[in-house]
């Protein structure tokens, strides 16, 4: 009996925490509140955050009165051109209430203009989520703006039946990636036996910064927004990436770098992790020969003998500031999407961080993994192994360094194009690597 007592009463605590307001709400089952939202969750098909979507709509949503209605999927960066354009009331679509972006875009956006999320969330409940990843969503005058629901890190991830040849030939092996000296030895070695670049980096800029703050390298940005290209360390870091760049032994990825996995033009993909939702089973060669993927994934390489550093990546959730029923109602489908369990299951299918303290204890006996499940047993055993030996580094927030590092990328892209060829041709190295600084520089 006191059990049955006892599982009334939760029960009863959790439609009040979901209401957020408990008798108060704005809220009314008969008439309904449609909720917009936006958010990058749906490149691939069968998006996961378009299930938990309909979930919603088909309980919580349906009993208190909500329907949350998608109406835009993107990349964060289009979400965040898109976001501004709407709120000047450009040729597109309405501004949602509810939408997902990367903090620098959120406070473009006008904080004032933006939902807080500390006044639909009490202390207590926030308390429960990693504080780096509130932090990462909170503006410097403390309100909480985006509110986390995964975040992504950077790592390695291989053509394992590949790497398998490659190591039997030279003796190579996985071990060797975990710094950057010998990721960049292991880059030129490969290079050398097979002919081919080793690796496509998807942010090669993000691997250099996080290398020069490892090295102790101090403040990197300066007062515009970009990089201080007078700090020693990270030309240091960045020339060492720039070698490896000339002499082909790496490249900047067309895109994401899964896509040259698959077909065989690089060994592996430095990228985010959840890159592991683009991976195919299998290696498609240009000769039209197949192979097992066999993928395999490691932590993000760092700088041998000092304290390791992870970018701490992804969209946060934002609402709009329109009406307090619309409030209410983003802040019961955020509290919803955020339950310990569903908020394991969504990033366990997606390749994200769980954003809840002591989550990953779950993972460890996680028997839910897509297939293949190794892959993805693999994946977070890395992430595992990132958030209890690396620290996680937020992402510059300057409004405009996504559209410059794009501008960077864009650039290197085209040299990549040339300087291996003039590097074989005998060319200096390090005056090769010289101009892909000297593009860095051009950056304002």
């Amino acid at each position: 009996m006191k059990k049955r007592v006892l599982s009334l009463l939760l029960s009863a605590a959790l439609l009040l925490a979901l209401s957020g307001c408990g008798e108060d709400t704005l809220l009314n089952k008969r008439e309904p509140v449609t909720v917009t939202f936006w958010h990058v969750y749906g490149e691939q098909s069968g998006s996961p955050m378009d299930v938990l979507v309909q979930e919603f709509n088909r309980t919580v949503g349906t009993d208190k009165g909500v329907r949350v209605q998608v109406t835009n999927l993107s990349s964060a960066s289009m979400i965040g051109g898109f976001l501004k354009e709407a709120q000047k009331g450009g040729d597109l679509q309405d501004m949602p209430d509810l939408f997902t972006c990367h903090i620098s875009d959120a406070t473009a956006l006008g904080e004032d203009n933006l939902v807080d999320w500390r006044d639909w969330f009490t202390e207590e409940e926030l308390s429960d989520f990693v504080s780096g990843f509130l932090a990462d969503g909170t503006a410097e005058d403390g309100k909480l703006l985006l509110f986390p629901i995964s975040k992504s890190t950077q790592l390695l991830m291989f053509n394992g039946s590949g790497f398998s040849r490659f190591s039997q030939a030279t003796g190579a092996n996985y071990d060797d990636l975990a710094t950057w000296d010998g990721f960049y030895d292991t880059a030129r070695k490969f290079s050398d036996w097979a002919g081919t670049p080793f690796c496509a980096l998807d942010y090669p800029i993000r691997a250099v910064e996080l290398c020069a703050l490892e090295r102790g390298s101090g403040n990197l940005y300066t007062e515009n927004g970009w990089y201080d290209t007078n700090n020693a360390v990270f030309k240091e870091c960045w020339m060492q990436f720039a070698r490896a760049l000339v002499q082909g032994h790496v490249v900047v990825s067309d895109l994401y770098s899964n896509t040259q996995v698959m077909t065989g033009e690089v060994l592996g993909g430095l990228g985010s992790s959840a890159a592991i939702l683009y991976y195919n089973d299998t290696v498609t060669y240009r000769d039209g020969t197949r192979e097992p993927m066999d993928l395999h994934v490691l932590p993000m390489p760092m700088s041998a003998g000092c304290d390791a550093l992870m970018t701490q990546a992804g969209v946060g959730l934002g609402a709009y500031k329109t009406t307090e029923q619309k409030a209410e109602a983003a802040a019961l489908f955020v509290r919803w999407l955020t339950e310990p369990e569903r908020n394991l299951d969504f990033v366990a299918q997606t390749g994200y961080m769980p954003v809840r303290n002591g989550a990953f204890d779950g993972i460890e006996n996680y028997d839910k993994f897509p297939e293949p499940a190794e892959s993805y047993q693999q994946l977070y055993a890395a992430l595992k192994t990132m958030r209890e030996d690396y620290t996680p580094v937020s992402e510059p927030r300057f409004e405009g360094y996504y559209s410059k590092v794009s501008a960077l990328y864009d650039g290197l892209r085209q040299l990549q194009k040339e300087l291996p060829a003039r590097a074989a041709a005998g060319e200096n190295v390090d005056a090769l690597a010289e101009e892909t600084w000297a593009l860095l520089c051009s950056i304002r």
